[in-house]
């Protein structure tokens, strides 16, 4: 009688075992791992038109951006947000720090998305980008290989993508990867224009 007891409990103690390895997996797993076949390649070509409505501090129109602007010789860096993303929101002042001790240009690309919540979002949480571009049909996102939003890009001044992070930026990310990833970038722009 026990091993009859046994052998139908088998099924639902393997199920439980098989369910307790995933949960573990996900929640130790470190998404910025995760791999990027466009790291050290040129940024996939798209326009992002100026998301509507969204004013500057001094009332003209902010402007989108296209692919070229990311290959003008300046490091850059790309940001994919969105207003329902809760991650996005907790990143948020890491990217206003990220323009400060960087100096460099965040361009924004806000996926999936209404106007309306986005200019929302801008103006709640404030605008650290040079400019903010859509992907409102999430096409553009599918050729950055963006698995989900937050995602931020590192490109060097020639529209290669150095690095990707995954998920929201930290204050750890931002010291540990972020910031050497862009001061590398910068330092192979420099080596190589004086090689030349």
């Amino acid at each position: 009688m026990n091993r009859s007891k046994f052998l139908r409990l088998l099924p639902v103690l393997l199920f439980a075992a098989v369910a307790g390895f995933f949960a573990i997996a996900l929640h130790t797993g470190d998404p910025s791992l995760l791999p990027s076949t466009l790291v050290g390649r040129q940024v996939p070509q798209g326009v992002f038109p100026p998301i509507e409505g969204l004013e500057s501090a001094n009332g003209t129109p902010e402007a989108g951006f296209t692919s070229a602007d990311l290959a003008k010789g300046k490091v850059s860096v790309v940001n994919y947000w969105a207003s329902w993303c809760v991650p996005c929101i907790e990143e948020h002042p890491f990217l206003e720090k990220l323009k400060s001790m960087a100096n460099v240009d965040i361009y924004g690309i806000n996926y999936k998305d209404r106007a309306d919540a986005a200019r929302r979002f801008i103006g709640r949480f404030g605008n650290p980008y040079t400019a903010v571009g859509t992907d409102s049909s999430g096409r553009a996102a599918i050729d950055w290989g963006v698995y989900g939003t937050p995602e931020t890009f590192v490109v060097n001044g020639k529209g290669q993508i150095v690095y990707k992070h995954v998920g929201p930026i930290s204050e750890g990310a931002l010291t540990a990867k972020l910031l050497p990833a862009i001061e590398k970038a910068r330092a192979e722009a420099g080596s190589t224009a004086s090689g030349s």
